[in-house]
């Protein structure tokens, strides 16, 4: 793919140029064999010119499909049904009750659940868990009764009331949090161990962990508040805690973006890494579909707490999923990604896409709020339409 190149350099120039900017990017593009381009761009804290391959960036929500194929690994070990009551493997989920508004006192109104959360509705996100920069209810419980945020990576940021009954609908939240939960009933040691020995060694990823290094930390971006008329100011006192209270498998995790583009080579790969296989082909196949009902249906991110997101929705008007642990595209995209496809984001404007049938997927990387960045998610865009571009131009020479 000759053209890819100079197409994709020529997006992070784009974004790290004049005019509305992001301060950094690091973004690469893979094949099933290995990264077929990457680049860095702009600063890691802005006016430093330092951004690179190597560094570290917080990458929030990435972490989820990281979380589930460690709750995937354990349901092909017949260590975790999908089906059974989470509490059988995290018991303090088992003591959550349901919101059903404020009374008149502005005390919360709660209720046992109609049925218990399981895992499988854990990993689909319709198990009851919203975030509060996305839900008004829990937006009003962090500032009202002081429910703490998930950035604080605390027990109590995720022990939280369900905002309906599990199952009843299709909510993006910390549900994936609780998965992880799950995993370190099952296997009795902490997520990232777990991660470590079942995911991040069999990969060859080295530079991934929920608490930094001090190499890791000295390479670290720094995030930036983007303000609304597009001014960018670093957050120098705001970062994900290292030595957490909870390692958060919803979005806990640190990581250079070479090293995640071998958890996406895994993905095109059916499962197989260089050191072994982490899924099986045929869980990696069941994985990457689909899971959802016809009443539970993925839509916009309403940013309920503007510094914290805008309003957000991947390719709006189209079709929708939710797998294990991935979004789905249930129709062709306009980038090009085809139907069938996967994909997430991160808070601080990550993204990735990964796309089994072609076998190519990316990872975009800048650390900007609010979520939704209105330079950095297109040029995210962009970089993915420019690499269907190079495929298709590749294939008619």
């Amino acid at each position: 793919m000759k053209n890819l190149k100079a197409a994709c350099d020529a997006v992070l120039a784009g974004v790290t140029g004049s005019g509305p900017r992001v301060p950094g990017v690091v973004a690469a593009i893979t094949d099933r064999a290995q990264d077929v381009w990457s680049g860095a761009a702009g600063d890691r804290r802005l006016g430093d010119g330092a951004m690179s391959l190597d560094t570290v960036f917080a990458i929030f929500s990435t972490t989820k499909a990281i979380t589930g194929t460690a709750a995937l690994q354990c349901v092909e070990e017949g260590l975790l049904d999908l089906d059974a009551p989470a509490k059988t493997y995290a018991p303090a989920i088992g003591k959550l009750q349901v919101i059903e508004g404020f009374d008149a006192a502005g005390q919360p109104k709660l209720r046992a659940p109609k049925s218990d959360v399981t895992t499988r509705q854990l990993l689909l996100h319709v198990g009851g868990f919203g975030y509060d920069f996305f839900d008004e209810t829990y937006k009003r419980l962090a500032e009202e009764h002081g429910q703490p945020s998930v950035v604080s990576s605390s027990r109590a940021a995720i022990e939280t009331p369900l905002l309906f009954d599990p199952g009843a609908e299709w909510k993006y939240g910390t549900n994936i949090d609780w998965a992880g939960q799950v995993v370190e009933g099952i296997r009795g040691k902490r997520l990232g161990e777990v991660m470590r020995e079942r995911i991040f060694n069999p990969l060859g990823m080295e530079e991934i962990a929920f608490t930094r290094t001090p190499s890791m930390k000295a390479r670290t971006a720094t995030i930036h508040a983007r303000a609304p008329d597009g001014a960018l100011s670093p957050m120098d006192g705001f970062a994900l805690p290292d030595d957490p209270e909870v390692e958060m498998g919803g979005h806990g995790l640190y990581a250079t973006i070479p090293e995640y583009m071998k958890f996406i080579r895994m993905w095109l790969n059916d499962g197989a890494g260089p050191g072994g296989r982490v899924l099986k082909a045929e869980t990696v196949e069941w994985a990457v579909k689909n899971g959802l009902q016809a009443h539970q249906k993925v839509g916009m991110l309403p940013g309920v707490i503007p510094s914290l997101s805008n309003d957000a929705e991947f390719f709006p008007g189209l079709k929708k999923g939710w797998s294990y642990t991935f979004m789905t595209n249930e129709e062709e995209a306009p980038t090009g990604r085809p139907a069938g496809a996967i994909g997430w984001a991160g808070l601080a404007n990550s993204f990735y896409w990964i796309d089994r049938k072609n076998g190519i997927g990316g990872y975009w990387a800048t650390q900007i709020l609010p979520f939704g960045d209105p330079v950095s998610f297109p040029g995210y865009l962009d970089l993915e339409s420019a690499a269907y571009k190079a495929m298709v131009q590749a294939r008619a020479a």
